[in-house]
């Protein structure tokens, strides 16, 4: 059966999405992990540990980790050499970190499973179910995950809003395919189903409330593609005025939504 129609490309800039290279570091220091609960939920699911799998945007190597660490032989890509160089420092025994970027990637699977933490709306929409599925196994697994690091406390979101608000109205990254945030079921699991390629599409929320430095936070918000967009001096001010309207430590939500398909 051939894969339905496509939605067209992303309105986000590509630069947007080649930024965090520039702030591999931080974003090696500041980027939340991934529980060992997310691999339990990807097993659960696919019936059996996965043996081997694909990473799709890899960044400094939290997700890589993490599924390396559970017995998975782990193929790490990243397009970005500033992040490559974090991967590479710290990827563990059982994990192979190459250059290379999605639409790069060549089908040398089949695997078990191809994953993406928090990296796939910055690939082009243009083949990507394809090319997924020519990855995987027949009956593997495909699993996407990540979700936004938000301030908990409401009052303390609105003083942050208000702070950066003349310089930036939203660090938000939009749905890529335009599904509204109260919708049920969000994307990618939206594209997935539609796709002819995948079934048993499920979504699947991993709840995760972290307590934080007011520093560290702002730490984190300097590995946000919105802000990368600004110019140094004005990031730099936006920083200073969120900093002054925060607490001494934050509470944030970080819950982790998963969307979890089978190859066909």
């Amino acid at each position: 059966m051939p894969e339905r129609p496509e939605p067209s490309e992303p309105s986000e800039p590509p630069e947007r999405a080649l930024s965090f290279g520039t702030v591999a570091q931080a974003y090696e220091r500041y980027r939340p992990g991934y529980p060992t609960a997310l691999f339990d939920l990807v097993a659960e699911y696919a019936g059996r540990p996965p043996r081997t799998a694909l990473e799709i945007g890899a960044g400094t190597g939290k997700a890589t980790r993490m599924f390396a660490g559970q017995g998975v032989a782990v193929t790490a890509t990243e397009p970005d050499g500033a992040m490559l160089a974090e991967l590479r420092r710290h990827a563990p025994a059982g994990a192979r970190a190459v250059r290379a970027a999605f639409e790069e990637l060549p089908a040398d699977g089949p695997y078990d499973l191809v994953y993406a933490a928090a990296s796939l709306h910055w690939t082009s929409p243009r083949g990507r179910w394809p090319r997924i599925a020519e990855l995987l196994a027949p009956g593997g697994v495909f699993a996407s995950f990540g979700g936004p690091v938000e301030l908990a406390d409401p009052a303390v979101a609105e003083a942050v809003r208000a702070a950066r608000a003349p310089f930036l109205a939203s660090d938000d990254v939009p749905s890529p395919d335009g599904t509204p945030p109260e919708r049920a079921m969000r994307w990618p699991g939206t594209e997935l189903l539609r796709s002819a390629l995948f079934t048993d599409v499920r979504q699947a929320v991993i709840a995760r409330r972290l307590t934080i430095g007011a520093a560290e936070y702002v730490g984190h918000l300097s590995t946000v593609s919105a802000y990368l967009m600004l110019s140094a001096e004005t990031r730099e001010e936006v920083f200073r005025r969120i900093l002054a309207v925060l607490p001494a430590r934050v509470e944030l939500d970080a819950d982790i939504t998963a969307h979890l398909a089978r190859r066909r």
